[in-house]
């Protein structure tokens, strides 16, 4: 049986992601905190309430879960849970903030990923692991050193695990949403130029019809799960797939 695995899977680019699996009749999981009370009911659709910061209670999890799976032959193991808190300038941040953002955005997922791999071994099944990204970590921008190092050290673990994986290993890519109409943009949008001095861009991002929805940029990535030939250790780039926004 193929399944699937969403963590942040509750609201923005994680529910668009679950209803697109559902859509194709695939089982998923929705790890968050809240679940999505409109799939609630539906067939295809779980909900488990996990703290993705507590890095022994979301690996207890994930074992748990696997281990009580019987007739499982594919997981596609979607790592989508992050934030874009502190979006504050170097001096200013809150520690506590800085050590959330890494156990969220980075320790998290390479933690998950190293557990995934061993248990898929032991079950013996297919996996498919997909990092979101962001185009932030590709270069600095004032007021995300933590959000934009963070998804940088997590794109140079997924192609180094893949590397390692080789071409008949397991399979984990990375994929770049760009800029989307979410509760993160909402965060974005409403903090103050001196923390972030591109708020004004990402505001008239939002006046200018700018932002995908994320029921869009989630269809392409199931799309690309389903129907394509992955490229182990690949950055997809939704922007890839779709007409620019610009």
């Amino acid at each position: 049986m193929i399944k699937a695995m969403v963590t942040g899977g509750s609201k923005g680019l994680g529910a668009a992601i679950v209803s697109h699996f559902i859509d194709r009749e695939i089982d998923v999981t929705d790890v968050s905190r809240s679940g999505n009370s409109s799939l609630k009911g539906n067939r295809y659709y779980h909900h488990q309430q996990v703290d993705m910061t507590s890095l022994s209670e979301s690996l207890h999890f994930l074992r748990s879960w696997t281990e009580e799976q019987e007739e499982l032959t594919k997981l596609y193991l979607i790592q989508n849970a992050g934030t874009v808190q502190p979006m504050e300038t170097v001096g200013s941040m809150d520690p506590s903030a800085i050590e959330t953002a890494i156990a969220l955005n980075y320790t998290a997922p390479a933690a998950w990923a190293n557990l995934a791999f061993r248990l898929a071994d032991e079950k013996n099944f297919e996996l498919v692991i997909v990092n979101i990204t962001s185009g932030a970590a590709d270069k600095p921008n004032h007021g995300w050193s933590v959000y934009g190092s963070t998804k940088a050290a997590l794109n140079l673990f997924t192609e180094t695990a893949a590397l390692e994986q080789g071409e008949e290993g397991h399979t984990i890519i990375s994929y770049s949403p760009s800029i989307m109409d979410t509760g993160m943009q909402e965060e974005i949008r409403s903090t103050d130029a001196s923390s972030f001095a591109s708020v004004k861009t990402f505001q008239q991002y939002k006046e200018q019809g700018k932002l995908r929805k994320p029921e869009e940029v989630g269809g392409v990535l199931v799309k690309v799960l389903l129907e394509e030939t992955l490229v182990n250790g690949k950055l997809y780039h939704v922007n890839d797939y779709l007409p620019s926004t610009k």
